[in-house]
């Protein structure tokens, strides 16, 4: 593998700046990459030839001085995004040759800054799912592998896609999308740094809604910085997205001041689940510690309606998808499966368009928000929610920042968990809560398993105040200095 792949974005930044090589050399590397780890079947579609064009303009204006924060630095898009005569699958055959006429506001913005797109990654049809087992495309490997265990690992999901391709080397960042913990569960399961932004601090415009109150796009790296350098290139307030908040984007960069002397940090008793991993509680002490030995003060909080997030998120998440994907019945674009009369052909379309993980939650949904169970479920659900954030508001009166584990187990094999929907959903148990409140929330790599396989801590904040999420996960990353890298298993 080039040298020139393992670079963190702020150093292949710094490189381009300086001269050592061009965009077109640190593209051709990463295409070279991402064709070599095609078993990893993390993309769904490359754009090679759009890559090297792209590259060949960043570096027409590096030269004339005009270059922008991500200029000439090759990534992966999740095909969730909608990308300009690009197609966009959403992982769904219901989506069959749709190749959109606009471009999403996120990616927009990451053009505008001169990013160059390696292609679109693979995820969770409709971003429904915790380990990328339900994409149309097939799944998606993850690069690590348990030690002396050949079999083949979830990279976690939705956005596993995007999360094998940094933690491969064939990208140098991804966008994820976070709904329950897309973005940081399969963060967490490849080593790798997740980090969902507060809901409404980048546009939903041109992503393909799962459920619109929750979704929210963020970035996938190799490091912090790189998370903050991305972020501040895809943020911004968007008049065409009704959830954008208008609100002057910080250099998140610069609150990476390795400094948290008398920051206040929380602790959630009620994220001590009864039978959680031991590695796992292990693991959260000690980043308990590291904070401490930072030197920032650890206060025990409590989050009494965390036991109800789960149940709450899987009725709202559902209603919405039901909702939004009303509006794939075959007659304006993607698939078309013809019938005998109009809503023959629409029931035939879904029918065959849908996968099955899809189709469950659209008729949990529909059920949830049928005349009689509205006020029972969904009125119910968003009560709930209203209590949680409640709940989070009260607690960051006394701290600054939370520190929970990411995930309750490192990555699983493809097949153990797939036969129970339920114990799928358990993944989202540490992810759920933020993103019901909205919170801005960041995993980070910060130590192996006892088979050799990643595990993340997440931090959390106050909404908007991703500043001190990064500031908080900079010192956590330099104290757990996780260095592993998977074995390139997939080169043969």
């Amino acid at each position: 593998m080039s040298d020139l792949t393992k670079l963190t974005i702020a150093a292949a930044r710094d490189g381009l700046a300086a001269g050592d090589f061009s965009s077109r050399e640190l593209t051709a590397a990463h295409i070279t990459a991402m064709e070599a780890a095609e078993p990893l079947n993390a993309f769904i579609t490359k754009t090679p030839e759009k890559a090297v064009e792209a590259a060949t303009d960043s570096d027409t204006r590096r030269g004339k001085g005009e270059a922008g924060k991500m200029d000439g630095i090759p990534i992966a898009i999740k095909d969730l995004y909608c990308t300009k005569d690009v197609l966009t699958t959403a992982a769904s055959h219901i989506l069959d040759g749709f190749t959109p006429k606009y471009e999403s506001t996120v990616t927009a913005n990451l053009w505008a800054e001169g990013a160059v797109m390696l292609g679109k990654a693979n995820l969770d049809e409709f971003a429904m799912g915790s380990s990328n087992e339900t994409s149309f495309y097939g799944n998606v490997a993850n690069p690590w592998r348990r030690e002396g265990d050949n079999r083949m690992l979830v990279p976690g999901g939705s956005s596993g896609g995007s999360a094998s391709s940094v933690a491969s080397f064939s990208a140098m960042g991804a966008t994820g999308t976070d709904t329950g913990g897309s973005i940081r569960q399969p963060a967490s399961f490849t080593g790798i740094v997740g980090m969902k932004p507060t809901y409404g601090r980048c546009s939903r415009w041109g992503v393909v809604a799962f459920a619109s109150s929750l979704d929210q796009a963020g970035p996938m790296t190799r490091t912090v910085r790189d998370s903050a350098i991305m972020l501040e290139a895809m943020a911004g307030f968007d008049p065409k997205d009704s959830t954008s908040v208008d609100l002057t984007v910080p250099n998140f960069e610069a609150a990476l001041t390795g400094d948290i002397r008398g920051m206040k940090i929380g602790i959630p008793n009620e994220y001590r689940l009864d039978g959680i991993n031991p590695e796992i509680n292990a693991l959260w002490e000690k980043g308990i510690d590291w904070m401490k030995s930072a030197g920032a003060e650890i206060v025990d909080i409590s989050l009494p309606h965390t036991k109800y997030a789960l149940p709450a998120y899987y009725i709202i998440a559902p209603a919405e998808a039901s909702s939004n994907l009303a509006r794939y019945d075959g007659v304006k674009y993607g698939l078309r499966v013809e019938g005998e009369d109009l809503n023959d052909m629409y029931a035939s379309t879904r029918a065959e368009g849908f996968g099955a993980e899809v189709k469950r939650r659209l008729l949990i949904g529909t059920y949830a928000l049928s005349a009689g169970y509205y006020d029972a479920y969904y009125l119910k659900a968003q009560k709930v929610r209203t209590k949680i954030s409640d709940d989070f508001k009260e607690a960051f009166k006394q701290v600054d920042a939370i520190l929970t584990p990411t995930a309750p187990s490192a990555a699983f094999a493809y097949g153990e968990k797939g036969d129970d929907p339920l114990e799928m959903y358990l993944n989202d148990v540490f992810t759920v809560p933020a993103s019901l409140a909205g919170l801005p929330g960041i995993s980070v790599p910060a130590g192996l398993s006892e088979e050799g396989l990643p595990l993340g801590l997440q931090i959390l904040a106050k909404p908007f105040d991703e500043e001190t999420v990064f500031k908080a996960a900079g010192v956590l990353e330099e104290a757990a200095a996780f260095a592993a890298t998977p074995a390139d298993w997939w080169r043969g």
